[in-house]
């Protein structure tokens, strides 16, 4: 962006913006490839589109928003990878006649080309922000978990054993070369400048066996963990994670108070403000969802509503191991596309099965139809302080629901 339009607010924004842009796409596919439904997939987008953070961030240029961009990419690719390892075992039964209970392993999986994009992607979240460490170990465990449904759903005797024997060692292996190998490539500009940050920090500590690039590399690295563990400096938007699913403290990330009349002003009190605040329609009907998506998981070992809390807990659970750290809202933005699929997957449940009666389905539309009216109605309402609109500061203060939001 920087390379096209030089560096100015659009430069270094576009790209990011463009990603969010995509990110709603993707969402649709994958939820579409996920439930088999097109209704279902396109409310999933639609949900993203009408999402306060997910907008914000889109507009800012933030990394978050590229490392969740990465981490729904890998997790869409490894949704591919569960399709066409399932769909090539299912031949492998109509083909040539397998018979899995003759071995306790069952079949050999085979290359698996979109699980190995999908480590890629993962190396990229990781190059983005090291929080992208967490979904390659959240993301390896479900594809690995998969792996044993599959086993276990031809009837191999053994599923846990087999996938730990066949799967585990060889995705650990490719994991360690293509996620290391791809946050190192990230470095490339670092490597090959001399005006980097301690490029040269090993060149005064005496002779080593590790070149020298590489221990300054891990003394880069050694600097920034210490700094960010031990952040704890107070902020006036900082939050705790454990509020984030009732998005009681989101972060401004722009204010302007306008007392002359001008900029657009109608009166001679206005304000202008970005806030990075989700649309609360979406957060709080999404911490419903949650819950409802765990007892399917828990009740019919649904295996999407599984992965979607798999999303979710790998982009919220590690903060709650730094609640006293200085963190803000907005990181959410990594697991927003899981909170709007799995809230998408409710309303789905909403409208009921295809084989429901007719007074079941209409209860079902009516209730969904009503939440999502609810959610366009929130989106146009809170869209002026998502985009830093002028307007009259009596109109400010009304979209102001809670005290904290101040």
């Amino acid at each position: 962006g920087e390379y096209v339009f030089g560096a100015t607010p659009f430069g270094w924004r576009i790209a990011v913006a463009i990603l969010g842009v995509i990110a709603i796409l993707m969402t649709a596919r994958i939820m579409r490839r996920m439930t088999r439904s097109d209704l279902i997939g396109t409310l999933a987008g639609l949900l993203l589109a009408l999402e306060g953070i997910h907008l914000v961030m889109s507009r800012t240029g933030l990394l978050d928003m590229a490392l969740g961009f990465w981490v729904l990419a890998a997790f869409g690719l490894l949704v591919l990878d569960r399709d066409h390892t399932v769909a090539r075992l299912a031949r492998l039964v109509r083909d040539e006649g397998l018979n899995p209970l003759a071995t306790q392993y069952g079949p050999r999986f085979g290359l698996r080309p979109y699980r190995w994009a999908a480590l890629v992607a993962l190396g990229l979240a990781c190059s983005v922000k090291w929080s992208g460490l967490w979904f390659v170990v959240f993301f390896i465990i479900m594809s690995l978990v998969w792996d044993i449904g599959a086993r276990r759903a031809m009837g191999v005797g053994q599923p846990w054993r087999a996938t730990i024997i066949r799967e585990v060692p060889s995705t650990a292996v490719l994991a360690l070369a293509i996620v290391p190998a791809v946050y190192l490539a990230s470095w490339t500009g670092w490597f090959v400048s001399d005006g980097g940050w301690a490029r040269d920090w090993a060149a005064g500590q005496g002779p080593s066996i590790v070149p020298d690039a590489l221990r300054s590399l891990w003394h880069y690295h050694a600097e920034a963990w210490g700094f960010h563990v031990n952040l704890a400096s107070p902020h006036s938007y900082a939050s705790n994670p454990l509020s984030w699913p009732f998005q009681t403290r989101p972060t401004s990330f722009y204010w302007n108070s306008i007392k002359d009349g001008t900029q657009g002003c109608p009166t001679n009190n206005c304000a202008a403000e970005v806030l990075a605040l989700g649309n609360p329609i979406i957060w709080w009907a999404g911490f419903v969802a949650m819950i409802y998506q765990a007892w399917r998981w828990a009740t019919h070992r649904d295996w999407r509503s599984g992965a979607l809390l798999v999303g979710i807990a790998a982009g919220w659970m590690p903060w709650l191991l730094y609640l006293n750290r200085t963190i803000f809202t907005f990181y959410t933005v990594v697991y927003v596309p899981f909170l709007v699929m799995a809230l998408a997957m409710t309303m789905g449940s909403m409208l009921g099965a295809s084989n429901a009666t007719e007074k079941r389905r209409a209860r079902g539309a009516f209730a969904a139809g009503t939440l999502l009216i609810l959610i366009i109605i929130a989106a146009w309402w809170f869209y002026p302080i998502w985009t830093g609109q002028v307007m009259p500061y009596e109109q400010w203060q009304l979209r102001m629901w809670m005290p904290t939001w101040i």
